[in-house]
């Protein structure tokens, strides 16, 4: 496919067609009132299709931040929640995370995805442009558009302005009332050398040292206010920490701070001397790594890491690091890299950081650990075997990476089915089903419990090498439930004194559950798979992805071909022909009508440059997006399916 056409799209403009009415199941950051598309007429409006597990969805919040101050009397952001899980569908967790997330603009709950099926979004996130008189002029699906939504908005701002259909003022949004406590959704714990804790605080934008009764703040470490400065426990600012982990003796001599932090809305890895509090950023510039930096777009069609991704550590970019581990047969921290879907090793002593493993394809694929693929993962816990445990949120999975010393390994899913299929049955691991687990610990018998956030559990899996435990080897069972959104886990002592803390983000505390004769459970509350609209399709079916380069950026093609497509299917059997990875982006699917249903997965990249003749090294993008499509297979279904591709 060439030239930026998309079925009549101009300038990555769509044909004139009026918005859709909002509906859903009720407003959130309204002052209780509803909103109509009538009221927000004469204003540019962007409808924001989230999920709030999805860190890609979190990502555009914060790129629409930047563009609600800077548009702040003429657009209308509106967050229309479009739940993956059935966590999510809950009225109190969507508000919860519309408060967590600090999301300032009138979010529409669409429990039952009306309004996602109005609009035909077909992936988390999803953004749709409406211009002052209610006609939908762009969508786009994905990430990293912050530019080309700006250029549109001025663009609708100028035109609408000059035809007298444009009303500047405020708009909808009605924030809501502020909670006051000690610690607001904190996110992970660790346990300190003094019997302290130290608390990940990221609602509060900082650290919070408690005293071993896990409620007296001894200290704070951070101004509070969301930001990337280093200094004084007073004067540091951080933006939404997640993981923290301990610093070796070994390397005392070498560094000079002692807990290192996942910053994660920083995009960066943060060192705590826990002497005087000082704060230092140790890797990352601050700047998210995108899928399509145009330092590394050559190395994202090579397959594998993609070569290129390691360097001074404060000198790389990074995605949304959620946690931190020590690896001894590593020689370094551990990094699970949510944003892009990867591991990555740190190396201070070097002075160095690399991406280890992971394709950057969001998706369940064991094997070595350079071609897996994972999905968000957002817990690490090393076990004294020195195996690497990993809570892969997306796919709602226990894996266990088994590291080689030269930074290599391979991967394995201990628990979980792939992105779509999740549940809270206990039973032999490859029936177990969890549901969005954030965190991991390796307890003092070797088993591994889980946290099981959306279930609002803590699970244990006993492995094959479990010491005194009375489970069987290879069970999934429920040790502890009723939780808040369990996010972070810490053992805490040994034998008969051992304690395992949970952090409980959704209800702003740590609760501690002794391990001593604890007594698990086993619970099957079902399995269910993500409840999105089906496409049906014809056996025969022609895939087209439609890529729009940005306003002013062309197809890059001075390093190879610009574009990159790969099909897969759930389950395998459901793709006749079509599967693979190849050039073009369209192609020829050949369903299996006996199969009848599935999903379709389709990732796809498209490399653009800047098309100025005048700058010698123009700055270039690559643009990636995977879909998910739950398909049904039936005589009279589609034989055409378009994903559109902006960028």
């Amino acid at each position: 496919m060439e030239g930026g056409e998309n079925g009549g799209v101009t300038d990555g403009r769509l044909p004139r067609v009026r918005a859709s009415e909002l509906r859903g199941r009720g407003w959130l950051n309204t002052g209780g009132r509803d909103i109509t598309l009538a009221d927000l007429r004469g204003k540019v409006v962007v409808l924001d299709f989230w999920t709030f597990c999805c860190i890609n969805c979190l990502h555009v919040l914060d790129e629409m931040r930047e563009l609600e101050a800077e548009f702040s009397d003429v657009l209308v952001v509106i967050g229309v929640h479009s739940p993956k899980f059935v966590h999510e569908a809950d009225p109190d967790a969507l508000a919860a995370a519309v408060d967590r997330y600090e999301v300032h603009h009138p979010v529409l709950d669409d429990p039952q995805l009306v309004t996602w099926q109005a609009y035909t979004a077909r992936a988390w996130p999803t953004l749709v442009v409406i211009d002052p008189e209610g006609y939908v002029v762009a969508q786009m699906a994905g990430e990293g558009h912050r530019h080309n939504l700006e250029v549109l908005v001025r663009e609708l701002v100028a035109e609408h302005d000059a035809k007298g259909t444009l009303h500047r003022g405020s708009g909808p949004y009605v924030p809501p009332r502020a909670t006051p406590g000690t610690l607001r959704f904190p996110a992970k714990a660790v346990a300190l050398p003094n019997g302290n804790l130290l608390v990940a605080d990221a609602g509060h934008h900082s650290l919070a040292e408690l005293a071993p009764d896990g409620q007296t703040l001894v200290r704070r470490i951070g101004s509070g206010e969301r930001g990337l400065v280093d200094g004084g426990p007073d004067d540091a600012r951080f933006s939404e920490p997640n993981g923290l982990c301990l610093v070796p003796d070994e390397l005392r001599p070498w560094l000079e701070y002692d807990v290192l932090v996942a910053d994660t809305v920083n995009h960066a890895l943060r060192g705590v001397r826990l002497s005087d509090g000082a704060v230092t950023t140790v890797a990352g510039t601050g700047e998210q790594l995108m899928v399509g930096a145009s330092d590394n777009v050559s190395a994202a069609f090579g397959g594998g890491t993609g070569a290129g991704f390691a360097g001074p550590a404060q000198g790389v970019r990074l995605s949304s690091p959620w946690d931190v581990a020590w690896s001894q047969r590593w020689g370094a921290f551990v990094v699970a890299m949510a944003g892009n879907h990867t591991l990555w090793a740190f190396d201070d002593k070097e002075g160095s950081i690399a991406h280890v493993g992971g394709t950057m394809n969001e998706g369940l694929l064991d094997g070595p650990l350079r071609d897996a693929w994972f999905a968000q993962p957002s817990g690490l816990a090393v076990g004294p075997d020195g195996r690497i445990w990993l809570a892969d949120s997306e796919t709602s999975a226990l894996r266990v990476v088994t590291p080689t010393p030269a930074g290599e390994g391979s991967v394995d899913t201990v628990v979980g089915a792939g992105l779509f299929e999740f549940g809270h049955r206990d039973g032999p691991a490859d029936e177990a089903r969890l549901q969005h687990p954030l965190g991991v610990a390796v307890l003092p018998d070797g088993s591994v419990a889980v946290a099981d956030t959306y279930n609002g559990a803590v699970r244990r899996y006993v492995p094959a090498d479990p010491e005194g435990t009375d489970t069987p080897v290879g069970e999934v069972t429920t040790i502890a439930t009723d939780l808040a959104e369990p996010s972070g886990l810490v053992v805490l002592g040994t034998g008969a004194d051992a304690t395992l803390l949970v952090v409980e983000s959704a209800a702003h505390r740590v609760t501690r559950i002794p391990l001593a004769g604890i007594v698990a459970a086993a619970v099957d509350g079902g399995v269910h798979r993500t409840q999105r609209p089906v496409t049906d399709l014809a056996h025969r079916v022609r895939l087209d992805v439609v890529f729009t380069p940005a306003k002013g950026q062309k197809y890059d093609d001075r390093f190879g071909p610009s574009t990159r497509l790969q099909v897969s299917s759930t389950p395998p059997g459901l793709l006749l022909a079509g599967a693979g990875d190849d050039v073009a982006f369209d192609r020829e699917l050949v369903l299996d009508p006996a199969v009848g249903e599935g999903v379709l997965h389709v990732t796809a990249h498209a490399a653009s440059c800047d098309d100025d003749p005048s700058v010698e090294y123009p700055a270039c993008h690559l643009n990636a997006q995977d879909w998910g499509v739950p398909v049904r297979v039936t005589a009279s279904g589609d034989t055409a399916l378009t994903l559109p591709l902006h960028g």
